[in-house]
Formats: C-alpha cells, sequence, structure tokens
C-alpha cells in the first residue's frame, strides 16, 4: 500500500512538471525512480500515462483524469493522518543536525538558519561547521550542504547553485607588485594558501580546461579560508578564493579578480540528506527552508 501511494504522488508531481527530471528534483529522488515509478502505474492501468520525448514529457488525456482522481484520493488519505494526530505540531520541535564547510556556514548558511529560528523557536538547531569530509551516518547529520562532487547513493540530494572561485588579491598589492597575465606568472608574485586538512598540504588552485598550480612558497598558509582571506585583504598575496567569501569585497572594491579569463568551470553546491524511513516533519521544514533560500534560480 506504502510503495503505490508513493507511487501515486510521484505520478502527480510528474504530471504537474516539464520533465521526469524537474519532478525529481522537487521529490529529492533520483530520475530513474519517476522513471520507474510511472512505468509501473502505466502497467497497473493498462494505459499510456504521459507522451515522451528526449526533452519534455507531456499527460495524455488519460493521465489527465488519472491525475485528477489520484490527487483527490491523496488528499484524503493526508487528511485521515492529519486528523487522527492531534498532537502532530510536536514535530516541528526537537533537534536537527547540520554539517557544513566553514566559510559557506558563516556566510551563507547562518542567516538563513537564524530567519528559521525566529519563525520556529522550538527547533533546537545543531550546527557542525567543518572544512573535514563529515561522516553524515556515524555522526547521525540529518542535512548536509557540500561543496563538488555528490555521487553517494545514500543520500538524497539536491542542487542548489554554482560556486565560483576567483583569484583576488588586495588594490594595494596589485599596486606594488602588478597583476599577473597568465598562471605561470604566479611563480614569481606573493600568493597564500589554503592548508586541507586532512593531508596537511595546500589545496591545488584549479583553472579552465582542467588546469592546475601548486604554490611552491607561500607568505600565509591556513586551514581556515577566512583567516587566508583576511590575509589577502591586508596585501599578503593573491590566492583563489570562493565567490561567496569575496563578492561582497570585491563589491565594495577592497579586493580585485585576476586571471578571469582562466576561471574554472563552476563548482556544484549541494544540500542533502541521508536515505533513511520517514522524514520527520522537523527536518523536512529545515531542508525546505535552506533550499528556498540558497537556491540559485
Amino acid at each position: 500500500m506504502l510503495n503505490r501511494l508513493e507511487m501515486l504522488r510521484i505520478f502527480c508531481t510528474a504530471a504537474e512538471s516539464r520533465s521526469f527530471k524537474e519532478a525529481a528534483n522537487r521529490l529529492g529522488i533520483s530520475p530513474q525512480a519517476v522513471t520507474r515509478a510511472v512505468k509501473e502505474l502505466e502497467r497497473l492501468q493498462g494505459e499510456l500515462l504521459f507522451h515522451r520525448n528526449t526533452r519534455h514529457i507531456q499527460v495524455t488525456l488519460v493521465g489527465e483524469k488519472f491525475a485528477a482522481i489520484a490527487k483527490e484520493r491523496l488528499r484524503a488519505v493526508d487528511e485521515l493522518f492529519q486528523t487522527s494526530a492531534p498532537d502532530s505540531g510536536n514535530e516541528l520541535q526537537g533537534r536537527v543536525r547540520i554539517a557544513a564547510p566553514v566559510g559557506f556556514g558563516h556566510q551563507c548558511l547562518m542567516p538563513a538558519l537564524m530567519e528559521l529560528s525566529t519563525v520556529h523557536p522550538q527547533l533546537d538547531i545543531d550546527l557542525t561547521l567543518s572544512d573535514e569530509r563529515v561522516d553524515v551516518v556515524d555522526e547521525k547529520i540529518d542535512i548536509g550542504i557540500r561543496i563538488g562532487f555528490m555521487r553517494d547513493s545514500r543520500f538524497i540530494a539536491r542542487q542548489l547553485a554554482k560556486i565560483n572561485l576567483y583569484v583576488v588579491a588586495s588594490p594595494d598589492l596589485i599596486d606594488r607588485v602588478g597583476r599577473p597575465a597568465s598562471i605561470e606568472d604566479l611563480n614569481h608574485l606573493p600568493v597564500t594558501g589554503l592548508v586541507d586538512r586532512n593531508t596537511g598540504k595546500l589545496w591545488p588552485w584549479v583553472f579552465s580546461m582542467d588546469r592546475q598550480w601548486m604554490p611552491s612558497i607561500t607568505r600565509f598558509r591556513s586551514a581556515d579560508a577566512e583567516a587566508e582571506l583576511m590575509g589577502v585583504q591586508n596585501g599578503l598575496g593573491f590566492a583563489q578564493i570562493p565567490d561567496f567569501l569575496a563578492q561582497d569585497l570585491l563589491r565594495q572594491e577592497k579586493l580585485v579578480r585576476v586571471l578571469e579569463e582562466a576561471e574554472p568551470v563552476p563548482w556544484d553546491l549541494y544540500i542533502y540528506r541521508p536515505q533513511r524511513g520517514p522524514v520527520p516533519q522537523r527536518i523536512r521544514l529545515v531542508f525546505d527552508h535552506l533550499v528556498s533560500r540558497l537556491s540559485v534560480h
């Protein structure tokens, strides 16, 4: 029964979407899961519910009628559980454990969480900020934020935005030593470095066409991206900084972008949660709020 109810929910979302991929993003599941659910419903109904091409879907006439009935039935089921759970308001209180990178947590995540906490004061937000990879399952993290690749089938993930990486320096430093005209020029200029806490080594700088550059001599290095940024503001060297840390300082002309033509393809920003059992209402509330506040449409 649960499986068929879930199939109906997937189908109704797909019927309101332009593609199975869009439906999957709205539901926080894979496009393959949407395709499987629709195919199984079509098998059970003995009717084609969608016209498909390589880019779009269009619900059939039979599918439209079926969707209207399915929505009514799902609404009735939801109301049944609402009326049988008078204390369900308690679901909006309790602890929600969140993990995120340090700099992004300070600059972007905290304002969104403070906004939510004001509206829902009974939530207990337990926030872990670390640039090391957190073991979400072992540490019982409910929601995570990650920059970079996200290919773990244990999680339901949703892409929020793109993160750009900029090479920047203070105007005073550029006045003193000039601007690099190429990546190779960085070898002759003062630079700072960000230390990978997992290895103790410097992170390489990344550029377009899969090019990398590794600082050999630095004037300042730290495992804390915000500490490195302070050094850059004070003219210690050039650095490669993510846009969420640099953009306000660039706007205020306290930093200057260089080597713009060599900037790499933006990295993906994901929000994710473990794929385990029913999702409590408080966790779904926080997840949906962060998707809304942090997404770039």
